[in-house]
């Protein structure tokens, strides 16, 4: 999936300010530099003048800031490195974390969104990218999931 689109649906899923998007990403990182106009760049739709392609280490700076943001920091650990690739899975993996979703909560919020998922399949998702059973996240796959959580932390 897009950076962008993982990005904009975040943001409209916790109902954010550019200014709050910002906040939390320096959360991860104080000196990450980032500011309101390239936020701003960042939600424009592809063909939109301004629009600006949303790196995968801004994303991964922003979803981990939205751990901390929402759990709290973890002074007994040292801040983890943050990943210069980053994808599907571990998009849904960051998500997972930050709201503190159960594999019952993970279901229900497939369920919600009208795309069920078999227990196997939800715990491929979440293995290590060299174990055998290890899925790859696809697009439609994590599409459906923010839709779910939109609907789960929203409502309807």
């Amino acid at each position: 999936m897009i950076n962008n689109d993982v990005l904009r649906s975040i943001r409209y899923l916790l109902d954010l300010s550019d200014s709050k998007v910002v906040a939390i990403t320096q959360l991860a990182a104080a000196d990450f530099a980032i500011n309101q106009a390239d936020v701003q760049a960042f939600l424009k739709k592809d063909d939109a003048d301004g629009y600006a392609e949303c790196s995968d280490l801004l994303l991964a700076h922003f979803l981990d800031g939205l751990v901390i943001h929402r759990r709290g920091p973890n002074p007994d650990q040292p801040p983890r490195a943050v990943p210069s690739r980053i994808n599907n899975n571990v998009v849904l993996k960051k998500l997972r974390v930050a709201f503190e979703l159960k594999e019952a909560d993970l279901h229900q919020i497939f369920d919600d969104a009208g795309f069920p998922v078999s227990k196997p399949e939800l715990s491929a998702l979440f293995r290590q990218q060299d174990h055998r059973n290890f899925r790859p996240c696809g697009d439609q796959l994590l599409r459906n999931f923010l839709k779910g959580l939109t609907l789960r932390v929203r409502g309807a």
